[in-house]
Parts: C-alpha cells; structure tokens; sequence
C-alpha cells in the first residue's frame, strides 16, 4: 500500500481512570497466554476492548495493538497493519515484505505467509498481539490467511482477538487441543458489585442496592447499556422511577437511551456530534476543518466531550486521536440523516467534502477517495483516482476503486471516459485479463463525442498502453509496437507512470523481434524515467529484460549481476516477477555446470511461479529442468517434463513457446534413436540446428553441414551472438565427424573465444564425447590450453557428482539427512561468522535462498540456531574443529 500508516491504528487502548477492576476476568487471561489464542466474542458493549487495556496495564507483556476497521478486509492493506503492528515490537522485523506490499501489483496473501511466520519466530522474546474489533472484516481470504498463523504460530506469540461474533477460525480444533481460551457475554456482563462500582464511583451516581440490581436486571449487565443508563440519569429527580420504566428490547433500550442523552445535550454539543459522526476518527484539526472552525475550538470541545463521558473514546496517549463508540457512532449518523435533524443532504455532503479535502491534504488518500464515493462525488473521486502522480490503483489500492467502479451506472461511467480506463487497468491488476478490452471499448465509445484536446489524448495513450501489456500476455509483438507507440505519441509527458510501462511494452516487443539494441534503450528509458520515484515494479521488469539480453549476447556474468540486481530490487521474500530472474540464473548457472546451484534457482522459480496463473515462464521453466535431466542422463524425465510443457503450452494457447520445447524434444529423441520423429519435429518448428544435430546423428556430416554453414553466415551478418555460438560449437563437431580436424580445430577456436568471456561449460559438454575427443586434440595442440583444460575436466566428472542431490555427508548411523555440498558452504561460512548477507554477497546468492539453506541444514542437523548447528557439524565431522 502506498498511503501511509496511520499510527493510531497501532496504539494500545488508554485505560480510563475510575475503571472498573475486574480481577476474575484477568486470571484467566493470564492463564491463556499457555494456549495460542485468546478469543473475547460478546455483541457491542460489553467491555472488550477495555478489559484487554486493563489486562496490558496489569502486567509487564510485551505487546502489540491493532485496531481494525472495515477497510482493512482488503487484505494486501490488512497484512501491511499487521506487520506495521509487529513493528511496534519488533522495529525492521517486516522491513522487506513492507515493501513488497507497497509494489503496484503485491503478490497473493498466501506467498507471504511463511516469511512472515519466519520472520515472527526470529523475535526473542514472548509477545502478544492483539486485533481489536475482528468481526469489522469481511473477506475469507483474510480469514483463511489467519487460520494458517494461527496453526503454525511460533510458541512465543499469543494472539488475543476481540470480535462482536465467531471469527472463521479453527476454533473447534483449537478448543479440543486446549490451545484456546474464550470470553463470552456471560463471562463479561456486570456482577452486581461491578454494576456498583461502574454506577456509583466510575459514574458518580448514588445508587441504592436494589436500584443497582433492578438496572443491572434491566440491561442484564450490557456495560454500554448501564453507561448509557447512567448519563441519562445524572440530573434526574426520581431515580427509581427512571429505571422502572427503563425496559422494552434492547434496540428500543438503546435508542430510548440515544434519544435522551442527545437531548440533554447544549445545542453546539449536539450539532457537534452529529456533524463529525461522519468520521471514523476524530483529531481537533480534523474536526475544525469539517466544520470551519478553529483548531482550538474543536479540541475544547472534543475536551468536554471526553469529560463528560459521551463515548468518546481516546486512541493514543496524547489525547490527539479519539472515536465515538461503535453504537454511538451510527444512532449519530442516523440522526444526521433524518429530515428533523436540520441537515439538508447538500449540508452532508459538504461534510464529506471538507473531510475529503483534509485527508488528501495530509496525505491519507484512501480516506479521502472513501468520503468522496460516500457522497458519490465521482469528479473527486476520479481526481483522487488519477492522482498527482502515480494514480492509486498502480500504488497497491485496487479493491475500493474497482468495486467503486462496479456500482456505477453505464451512462456515470459514459460521462467520465478516464473511469472507463480506470475501471480495465483494476481489472488487470485484480488478474480479470478477458475483461479488460471490452472496458477500453467502452471508454473509447465514451470519447466519440469529446473534442479533441490534451486530456483526451492522454485517455487514449493511456489506452494504447494497457493494450499494449494485454498484447505482452499474448504475446502479439505487432500490437505491442503499435500500441506502445500510439501511447507515447498521445500521452501527457508528464504521465510518467504510463509512459514507463509503455517504454517497457515496447522494448519487449524489440526483444522478442531480435532488435536488441533498440530494446537496451526503450529499457534504459524505463531506468531513467524511474529515477523520479515512481513504481519500481517497472525498474525490475526492465532489469530482467536487460539480463535476458545479456544472456543472448554470451555476456554471462553480467546477466548473473543483472539478474541478482532484479531479486535484490523485488526484496524479501521476492515479488513473482522475479522468477523469470531465477530462470535466468538458472540457466546461467547450468551453462557454467553448476548443477546444484541451477537446480536451486529453478526450484526458487518454481515456487513463484505457484503464486502466478498462466504465465509462459512456466513452460520455460520446464524447458530448463528438462535440460537438467538430460545433464544426469535421465532421458525419461526429461521426456515427461517436456510432455507436461507441450500441453501446458496448448491448454494455454502459449504456442510461442513450442519451438523451445521441440528443440530439447529433439534431444530426447535422438537419445531413443527415433531420429525420423525428430527429424519431423524440427522441421515443422523450422529448427535448423536441430535438424543438422539429426543428420550428425544419422552419420549425415554433409547434410547437417550444408545446414549449418548458411546458418552461421545469417546468425554473424543479424548479429546473433548466442545462435552464432550454438552453431560454430557443432559445426566444429560435425567437420570432426567428417575427419577434416584443422578446419574442426579453426571453428573450435573460434567457439571458444566466443564462449570463454562468459565462462560456457555445458554448450560444449552437452555435444558428448565427440567434443571431448576434439577438445583432447585441441589440448594436445595448446589451444587455448587453461579454457580447454577446464572444459576437459567437466567431461570426466561424474554425472552423479554434478547432481544437486549431492552425496552423503553424515554417516547413516547418525541419523542425520545428507546435507547437499551449497549447503555444506554455507554452514563452513556460518562457522566462519559470516552474516546471512555476506554469505549471499560471496556465493552469489539472495538472502531469501540462504535463510533458506540455513533453516534446512537447522532442520537435517536438529538444531534451532548457528552455534549448535556449527557444533553439531563438527561432532559429526561435517566442519573440521578448531
């Protein structure tokens, strides 16, 4: 989320002074700090919240408060409070998955689970937290969210949530495993004795016994309602004849009781309460501006208020922030709307106005946007939208605008096109793609009659633009040209957010085109354009891209940093985008025949493409481990994940991505000797180094030869250096085969300057034990002898040692699971007293992957730390003592 956090949310309730003690009700508090959650469920006033602040200021807990209200059922902003309110604890804890919640488009809830359960149990010491007010939240996400904290909750936290009804929790499971204590209306009604005390010292009133009893049967200890009872009360004459005609149901109780404290109140009291009912919190500034006055005016009043016990309840420690009791709140709201309260609708609305402007002035959009809707002031609202800089659905609020949007009329929706537009860019954000067009038809039928000016301009780049990223989805390089340009020639130039993503749109189609340089500058663009601030989701993307073309010009060690650059940008734990940057070191790591490592960061991959739907780099990914397979000669699995592709890509409409696939089905294929397959295969896809690997393989060097020459000629003249280095590394194979070894050992040489800059292992191992046979007599002839020697070796190592399931290192009899050999560096730099980032910085890796290694090698050594993890691998004989 972009906006920011609003402190009082996370302040710990004040406990009035002349509280009512309730000893009774804290045991068992006490008692349930053992269990995992506490849960106080009773209807609205019954002293919830005010027993938890008595149970805080009883003890010395270390604890932290969050105050939930109905905007945070969305539940990207209902994780950025719970984090914020973690915080309070436990400053930085949530540093990373703060700002991945912060990019344009947050990952799904469900991926940010176990980092944040990760990141709870590295806090020290006990702690409670509480959610205050549960039952205002209305999204089963956030329940299903909770219930899988709950479930697996470090030992040191305890979670206390207050709620009017059931929270969708796995209470029962928790109640039979006596991992919950519950509060409910009976235990926090009133006893006589407290109704006393409450009345008669908290209240000020000089109740009898019976007259306690009689009120305390009439509200059947409702604390709100004896509350209420007892301001009605002071200055009436006849006591006892109040509270005998005190009944009838318990709404009609509580507007009775409404109507006569409102009554009693001096005329600007009352006109101040209704007017500023309209405010979920209330600040004198706040206060003022609603209703034009001055600063010192509304906090004077906002002191008497508090002084006289009108359910003004304080938020913070420096009596800045109050709100009026839930029940107060809304008699209030409905008073204000009713024709005999004097207020026009005109007269409301202007409230919401001046409370809009307030919030948008101190930086707290979300409110303002909601005051506006509230009055469906839809010009503000489209305002508040659109913003100053970058419009609020690319900052993290989606959910309030589209169903905003989803409740206007057509002909509302016809008058304000940009809301049209508005209305497809939250529905791609949201991942509802098949709607987007038929929106951005609408808004273009909405500016059919509009004159043509800046503004519409700038509707229509905006647009060309979301149908260039629709065009990315389907891979439609033409749309994403002519779109991407349409919308830089028709956006505002201060439009910075559109025209970075349509920077971006275009320098992919260059990509996918093979006109690389022209995709370098649209992506530097992208770069330089982000400097200002905006949304760094554009800066990662083009970071990638920029590695992917590195990668296809040989330049392996800059794509890593490239790559690494990309991760580090998207934090902890890492945005989904970033797979495709796994991939790619992946990849990269496989050509430099670190089998284990490639194979950790396909699997990092894999776990973030989980979080996506329907992405090609799926099928990508498939690709690489079929490759990987191949590496350790299991032909069978590598044939079934390309199998798995193949349909993925046709279920998907992917078919882009069939050419990758036949070319590693070729390989199988050759592998099973079915080379008339193959042969057909690679020529349906048009795969020329394919179908001269089958002719090699069918002893057909010549044919395989003519294939090859016009294909190196075309990959040097285009300017291809990867498809250049894939060609020239057969072709030297194919001239061994023919017996020509000076021209095989010329084209090799050439190979290997190309490959050595970026240290290619595989391209040459994978060509098998001709290439081995060639590099032995490129050896022997001192060619390029410390590069040739290295490729040299890689054929004799094991392909079972290359495997990242690497061999054993703990004897069996100890009972402890193999840690694999990037496991075992890691804990050498642990003993070593290396931070989890320097080891990152010196292996190259994320931080989240070596928390990762760290918490698998506590888990196969049974430690819960790095010094019994260190002392452990040494006992074991893993490390070398001291």
């Amino acid at each position: 989320m972009s906006t920011s956090i609003l402190a009082t949310k996370l302040y710990k309730p004040v406990l009035r002074p002349g509280s009512v003690r309730r000893p009774r009700l804290i045991e068992p508090l006490n008692t349930g700090l053992y269990g995992k959650l506490t849960l106080i469920c009773a209807p609205a006033g019954f002293g919830k919240t005010t027993l938890v602040a008595e149970w805080i200021s009883s003890g010395d807990h270390a604890t932290a408060w969050l105050s939930l209200d109905e905007s945070d059922s969305d539940p990207v902003r209902f994780l950025t409070y719970f984090v914020a309110a973690l915080e309070i604890i436990a400053p930085q804890i949530g540093a990373s998955i703060m700002n991945l919640l912060r990019s344009p488009q947050p990952p799904p809830i469900d991926s940010l689970l176990t980092p944040l359960l990760n990141a709870i149990a590295a806090i020290p010491d006990d702690f409670v937290l509480v959610l205050d007010d549960y039952h205002v939240l209305d999204n089963t996400e956030i329940d299903s969210a909770l219930s899988f904290l709950v479930d697996n909750q470090p030992p040191q936290m305890h979670l206390i949530i207050t709620t009017r009804e059931d929270p969708h929790l796995p209470l029962a499971r928790l109640r039979a495993r006596g991992q919950l204590t519950e509060l409910r209306a009976a235990d926090l009604r009133f006893t006589s004795d407290e109704a006393a005390e409450f009345l008669n010292e908290a209240m000020g009133l000089t109740l009898s016994t019976e007259d306690v009893d009689a009120l305390g049967q009439r509200t059947e200890g409702w604390i709100a309602g004896l509350q209420l009872a007892a301001i009605s009360m002071q200055g009436q004459q006849d006591n006892r004849r109040f509270i005998e005609s005190f009944t009838g149901s318990h709404h009609f109780v509580l507007d009775y009781l409404m109507e006569e404290v409102l009554s009693h109140q001096p005329p600007h009291i009352h006109d101040f309460l209704l007017k500023t009912s309209i405010l979920e919190r209330l600040c004198g500034p706040l206060c003022a501006a609603i209703l034009q006055q001055d600063d010192e005016d509304a906090l004077a009043t906002l002191e008497h208020i508090r002084q006289a016990n009108l359910f003004l309840i304080p938020l913070d420690n420096e009596r800045r922030w109050y709100r009026y009791h839930f029940l107060f709140a809304d008699l209030l709201r409905q008073r204000l709307l009713r024709d005999s309260a004097g207020f026009s609708t005109e007269a409301v609305n202007e409230l919401h106005t001046q409370a809009s402007n307030w919030y948008e002035t101190n930086g707290q959009e979300l409110e303002a946007f909601q005051h506006a809707i509230a009055i469906n002031d839809v010009e503000r609202a489209e305002r508040l939208i659109e913003s100053q800089g970058t419009p609020l659905y690319l900052r993290g609020i989606v959910k309030p605008i589209l169903h905003w949007l989803e409740s206007l009329p057509h002909h509302v929706l016809d008058a304000h096109p940009s809301l049209w537009v508005a209305y497809a860019s939250t529905l791609l954000l949201s991942g509802q793609h098949t709607s987007v067009e038929q929106k951005l038809n609408e808004a273009e039928n909405a500016l059919q009659n509009a004159g043509i000016d800046d503004t519409t301009q700038d509707i229509m780049g905006r647009i060309a633009s979301m149908r260039a990223t629709l065009a990315v989805i389907q891979n439609d390089v033409e749309a994403m040209i002519f779109h991407s340009n349409d919308a830089l020639e028709r956006l505002h130039p201060e439009n910075l957010p559109i025209r970075i993503a349509s920077h971006w749109t275009r320098g992919y189609a260059y990509q996918l085109q093979g006109n690389h340089q022209q995709a370098r500058d649209a992506y530097k663009d992208v770069l330089q354009f982000s400097e200002s601030g905006d949304s760094s989701i554009y800066v990662i993307a083009a970071t990638i891209s920029l590695g992917q073309l590195q990668e296809l010009d040989n330049q392996l060690h800059q794509a890593s940093e490239s790559y690494q650059s990309a991760i580090k940008l998207s934090g902890e734990p890492p945005h989904p985008i970033v797979s495709q940057a796994f991939l790619g070191l992946a990849r990269i790591n496989y050509q430099w025949n670190d089998l284990e490592a490639a194979q950790e960061y396909g699997q990092q991959c894999h776990e973030l493409l989980q979080q996506m739907e329907n992405t090609d780099t799926t099928a990508s990914y498939k690709v690489f481990l079929a490759y990987l397979h191949l590496s350790r000669r299991d032909v069978t699995s590598a044939s079934d994940v390309l199998d798995e592709a193949e349909a993925f890509v046709h279920q998907n409409n992917f078919l882009f991505r069939m050419p990758d696939i036949a070319e590693a089905q070729v390989r199988v294929l050759i592998h099973r000797d079915n080379c008339a397959t193959a042969l057909q295969l690679a020529e349906t896809h048009n795969l020329l180094i394919s179908q001269a690997r089958i002719y090699l393989a069918q002893n057909n060097a010549s044919r395989a030869l003519q294939i090859l020459d016009p294909f190196i000629q075309n990959a040097k003249e285009t300017g291809l250096p990867n498809e250049l280095l894939k060609g020239l590394v057969l072709q030297a194979v194919v001239y061994h085969a023919l017996n020509h070894q000076d021209v095989a050992l010329e084209v090799l040489d050439e190979s290997l300057a190309l490959a050595k800059h970026g240290g290619f292992i595989r391209i040459f191992v994978d060509e098998g034990s001709s290439m081995a046979q060639l590099l032995q007599i490129a050896h022997s002839r001192g060619l390029r002898q410390d590069y040739v020697s290295q490729l040299i070796s890689a054929f004799s190592m094991p392909a079972a040692e290359q495997s990242a399931v690497s061999q054993t290192i703990t004897p069996e009899s100890q009972g402890i699971d193999a840690l694999s050999q990037r496991e075992i560096e890691v804990l050498q730099l642990i003993a070593n007293g290396l931070t989890n980032q320097d080891i990152a910085d010196q292996l190259y890796l994320s931080l989240h992957t070596v928390k990762v290694h760290a918490r698998n090698i506590y888990s196969k050594l049974a430690v819960k730390n790095r010094t019994q993890a260190v002392a452990q691998a040494k006992s074991l004989g893993i490390l070398t003592a001291d």
